[in-house]
């Protein structure tokens, strides 16, 4: 909820994206903004957490030890009921997938911070977390079945004078992927950060124009609205962990 407190700012402000230091490399700017501070952050954070937590490694596990614990638990078995035991090698690939997501999700609700920033809701940071899926999949595919896993394209069952329509409906479908895994996430994110910023600014406005008395309304929505974005950062990072696993499937094991 960057910027909520600010009424100077309208409800898209958030989403700048602002060079914290200039950079270029081969003529193409790669300069280190506050979108790669917050994602550079939510590895940070999550990997001290992580060892922090396991490194007791108590028999009977603390709160940290079992927060940890069961992430870890409910992810691999996101995993194992999409893939099976076979696709348990993905394991750690997905998890980081899932953490980080999610990690950065909440790290744009932090409250009373003008600075926060949800990189999730920029469409180019997901559209890379999509393509490199897309990416891994095919690559898996096209090792494990070789040439045959184009028949991925070619659904069993179909009349072969339907081939023709199916085969490039299918092959559209298929590449479109990323774009549909990365625009559902951006979308969900943008959208609700964009809302709490509206009724922020109707509570500044109320305040600002001598009727305080109308703002507890905006307020008691936003409180409600800020605990269903969390649940939203939750499920958006759950979606996404999910799909990854459906699009390894039909790598692994070319169920079509």
């Amino acid at each position: 909820m960057a910027g909520a407190a600010d009424g100077a700012h309208g409800p898209m402000h958030q989403f700048e994206i602002n060079r914290l230091h200039k950079l270029e490399l081969f003529g193409f700017d790669v300069s280190f903004t506050n979108s790669s501070l917050f994602m550079v952050t939510a590895v940070v954070l999550t990997t001290v957490y992580m060892l922090w937590a396991m490194s007791a490694r108590a028999l009977v596990p603390g709160r940290a030890q079992s927060t940890v614990e069961l992430t870890y638990d409910y992810v691999a078995g996101i995993v194992r009921e999409n893939l099976g035991d076979e696709g348990m090698k993905f394991f750690p690939w997905v998890f980081s997938i899932f953490i980080f997501i999610f990690m950065l999700n909440m790290l744009g609700m932090l409250p009373l911070m003008e600075h926060s920033f949800t990189s999730t809701s920029h469409i180019i940071v997901t559209f890379a977390l999509a393509a490199m899926v897309w990416v891994i999949a095919t690559l898996v595919g096209f090792y494990n079945h070789g040439f045959g896993y184009l028949k991925l394209f070619v659904p069993s069952g179909v009349p072969i004078w339907l081939m023709p329509l199916i085969v490039p409906i299918e092959l559209i479908s298929y590449m479109i992927r990323p774009i549909s895994l990365s625009v559902r996430l951006f979308a969900n994110m943008m959208a609700g950060h964009t809302m709490l910023k509206v009724f922020a600014g109707f509570v500044v406005s109320f305040i600002g124009a001598g009727y305080a008395w109308a703002a507890p309304a905006p307020i008691l929505f936003m409180v409600a609205f800020t605990g269903l974005e969390i649940v939203v950062a939750f499920l958006q990072a759950f979606i996404f962990t999910v799909l990854t696993c459906i699009y390894l499937n039909d790598a692994v094991n070319m169920h079509h």
